[in-house]
């Protein structure tokens, strides 16, 4: 919680507490609580993030109606998010639904990151085992 919760920086990488020395929401009264601009318990999905290919891909599942469980929307949704499943950090935010989904998250994680390998797989071999899961989970043309 070294940040204050709200603070957008365009263009900017945020790289330890000196990233956000310039900006004026660190004066702002509004942010400088430990719940920001948000109230306690008010759930990750009401919390201003930055939009990257973890949100795309959730709309995207969302809009093309994927019969996938509501935990694989989840997942990937917040699969970047890691401050609070890696570090435990904006648990004052979360709200049930958001700790019942946190296990699932951090499972998902272990097959994200630094899980690949030199010897890449044959993708006809596994063409039709994963054609089958698209069949089924998300059929018919995809709208991107």
């Amino acid at each position: 919680d070294t940040f204050p919760v709200g603070c957008q920086v365009q263009g900017s990488v945020v790289f330890r507490d000196s990233t956000f020395h310039n900006n004026p929401d660190v004066k702002n009264s509004l942010y400088n609580t430990r719940h920001g601009m948000y109230h306690p318990n008010c759930g990750l999905e009401n919390v201003l993030m930055s939009w990257g290919h973890d949100e795309y891909m959730y709309k995207v599942m969302k809009y093309n109606q994927f019969s996938l469980p509501q935990e694989a929307f989840y997942m990937i949704r917040f699969h970047s998010f890691y401050p609070w499943h890696t570090g435990g950090d904006y648990m004052h935010l979360c709200n049930e639904e958001d700790r019942r989904m946190l296990p699932w998250v951090k499972e998902f994680n272990k097959f994200d990151l630094y899980t690949k390998c030199e010897d890449l797989p044959d993708p006809q071999h596994l063409k039709p085992y994963y054609q089958s899961l698209i069949d089924k989970y998300c059929p018919g043309q995809i709208c991107w």
